[in-house]
């Protein structure tokens, strides 16, 4: 699995110029207009793992393959949007395919590049796009409902969804988005969302698009946005897409020692693939072998049967055994060799939780 990744905001707040650096390749134009991108660009990306490099001074693979997430660059929204203002509903079509939602927001003065409303203004800007989230998401559950209603008069189950998305509707239409309901039925609850895919259910990570001097303290505008992302329970990155842009072309020292004359030590990648990670209740483990050092990206919590999955459904099918070494002790004892030899390489059976940084082998037979 991937993590997948939305970049949504107005038009003008650097989205594009992030995505950019992100993507470590120019491929979405950011220009001084509206509606610069016209389709949605995606890029993949690799997850910065410094365990990864650990690993490989060990082992001496012939490649490192880190995980990946995948981001796309959805067209600036606006006032309207779910009604077809703007680019309209073709680009909320395609938050709907990822994971978790990062919304840019403007977060610094510079008259020389237009605001669409105007003045830079984050509670307003917020208010905007969250509301235009929401009225899509309204009509979605508006045409799920009439689906369902049809359904309804010969089942049961149908007539139990109606009866949940009665309680959505007005749940939504008092402005309250969908990660915030309660239903009666999780169970129920849960197959109806993964159909609907609501925008407003999805994970948001804000992300503060500030000038040079706003990366080390807070203005006023940032101070606003951590009360709106307070209150919603999410969290703010600070970053500066024109320096993010400045990153990509510096090698590693260079880039640790600029962004340190700035006051912070992780550019705005890792923050947001950070923050990505947390949000949805993501790890990694490890396969570590003379062809290849790879990291897996897995759900927290996960059994070895349904982790070992995602190299290959036969390896969850025919599970036999997993034999494990922590990351730490993989370390200290040099390699796979030393950790049998420390009694620190575990056998674990179907029942085994992987914890993040595990150097995992799978034993399997179908």
């Amino acid at each position: 699995m991937a993590l997948s990744i939305g970049i949504v905001g107005l038009p003008n707040v650097g989205k594009s110029t992030l995505f950019n650096s992100l993507s470590k390749a120019a491929k979405a134009e950011a220009a001084n207009y509206p509606f610069c991108t016209i389709e949605p660009n995606r890029a993949i990306v690799p997850v910065p793992d410094k365990r990864l490099a650990q690993l490989a001074a060990i082992v001496n693979p012939e490649k490192i393959v880190n995980a990946i997430v995948e981001f796309t660059d959805i067209a600036g929204l606006v006032r309207g949007a779910s009604k077809g203002e703007g680019l309209g509903n073709q680009f909320l079509s395609h938050i709907r395919e990822t994971s978790a939602i990062v919304h840019v927001v403007r977060c610094f003065e510079d008259e020389n590049i237009v605001h669409v409303d105007g003045s830079v203004d984050p509670v307003r800007d917020v208010e905007i796009i969250s509301t235009e989230l929401l009225l899509a998401d309204i009509q979605t559950l508006e045409k799920g409902k009439s689906r369902l209603e049809k359904q309804a008069r010969a089942d049961k189950a149908a007539q139990q969804m109606v009866a949940i998305a009665d309680k959505m509707l007005a749940h939504l239409n008092v402005g309250s988005p969908a990660a915030t309901f309660v239903p009666d039925d999780e169970d129920l609850f849960a197959a109806f969302s993964r159909e609907l895919r609501l925008l407003t259910a999805k994970k948001v990570i804000f992300a503060a698009n500030v000038d040079e001097a706003g990366l080390a303290q807070d203005s006023k505008h940032v101070t606003a946005l951590r009360a709106i992302a307070g209150n919603a329970g999410a969290e703010v990155i600070k970053v500066c897409a024109k320096i993010e842009e400045e990153l990509v072309a510096m090698d590693e020292a260079d880039r640790l020692e600029f962004l340190a004359s700035l006051g912070v030590h992780e550019g705005g990648l890792e923050l947001i693939i950070q923050s990505g990670y947390r949000e949805l209740g993501l790890c990694s483990y490890f396969t570590a072998g003379p062809k290849e050092v790879k990291a897996w990206t897995i759900e927290q919590g996960w059994r070895a049967p349904k982790a070992a999955a995602v190299i290959h459904n036969d390896f969850e099918r025919g599970f036999i055994r997993a034999e494990v070494i922590s990351f730490d002790d993989y370390i200290v004892c040099k390699g796979e060799a030393g950790a049998k030899q420390a009694g620190k390489m575990r056998t674990e059976g179907k029942e085994y939780v992987v914890a993040d940084g595990d150097v995992m082998h799978f034993l399997f037979n179908v």
